[in-house]
């Protein structure tokens, strides 16, 4: 295990199983040609050839999308076909500044391999031992990496909130942040990255953010979605990332990210520092 090897993990993907998925003549996702069979059943919504999966020429606003999608979804979910809704729409977009071209289930998402964000925080203490960084683990009936660890605030960005609106959500929710200290956290950066999971593909894209917190602050989890809290010496977590999977796929790639920026992954000790300074942004399909 290493450093590069989680970041291979995160980016491990066959583009040949896929067809673009373009809405409105632009390319916005990325469909496996299995689940494509599946929307070939409701023409009405979905234009499904050779090439390429569309969304039909006749939805023609973000709103009619958004329902006829909702739809087929809600078929498809009661066939046994898509497993997973989780009740909260993410925007589909070309871009993260432009503007949504419908919205989606949060649990579709990678059905339909567009690209998704969220926010990650990494939220550390100095003390007169040194760096720490508070760490959670995930609850154990977590649809997603039961029992991992994670970052002390992480959370999918959804459709009708900034990102300082999300991250002031999330750290109100997952470790019990005050509005005034959540604002304090630094923007340090996004990660990218094109993995495939069991349903499709996953082109995400993580905005980081530093938050350092007082040494007497101590979170406590509101939403039953974190199990504990730790408060780890840096040298500890930066093993754990090094050696083990303890850490959330994609949260190795965020700590990694925060060792480099903080100067405790060196070039001249880290023989494939310029890979995995590379291998962080990949994600750029």
């Amino acid at each position: 295990m290493s450093y590069l090897d989680h970041i291979r993990a995160c980016n491990t993907h066959d583009m040949a199983r896929y067809r673009p998925f373009n809405v409105a003549g632009k390319r916005v996702g990325w469909v496996r040609q299995d689940f494509a069979t599946h929307l070939a059943a409701f023409p009405r919504v979905f234009r499904v050839e050779d090439g390429d999966v569309a969304l039909v020429e006749t939805l023609t606003d973000p709103a009619s999308r958004t329902a006829a999608v909702r739809e087929v979804l809600a078929a498809l979910h009661v066939e046994g076909v898509v497993k997973a809704r989780r009740e909260e729409e993410y925007p589909v977009a070309t871009a993260f500044s432009e503007p949504a071209l419908f919205h989606i289930d949060r649990g579709a998402v990678s059905y339909f391999g567009v690209r998704a964000y969220g926010i990650h925080v990494n939220g550390f203490v100095r003390d007169g031992s040194g760096l720490k960084l508070w760490i959670g683990r995930r609850a154990r009936d977590k649809a997603v990496a039961p029992g991992k660890l994670d970052n002390l605030v992480a959370g999918g960005q959804p459709a009708g909130l900034t990102l300082a609106e999300n991250l002031r959500k999330e750290a109100a929710e997952e470790a019990a942040i005050p509005p005034d200290l959540a604002d304090r956290a630094v923007p340090v950066g996004a990660i990218s990255y094109l993995m495939e999971n069991h349903h499709g593909l996953k082109p995400d894209v993580m905005f980081c953010f530093d938050l350092e917190l007082p040494a007497d602050f101590v979170p406590r989890n509101t939403d039953g979605e974190i199990d504990e809290f730790m408060l780890l010496p840096i040298d500890e977590v930066a093993a754990r990332v090094r050696d083990t999977d303890d850490f959330k796929f994609n949260v190795n790639l965020v700590i990694i990210d925060f060792l480099i920026r903080h100067g405790l992954l060196r070039p001249d000790d880290e023989p494939d520092y310029v890979a995995i300074v590379h291998g962080l942004r990949r994600g750029n399909l």
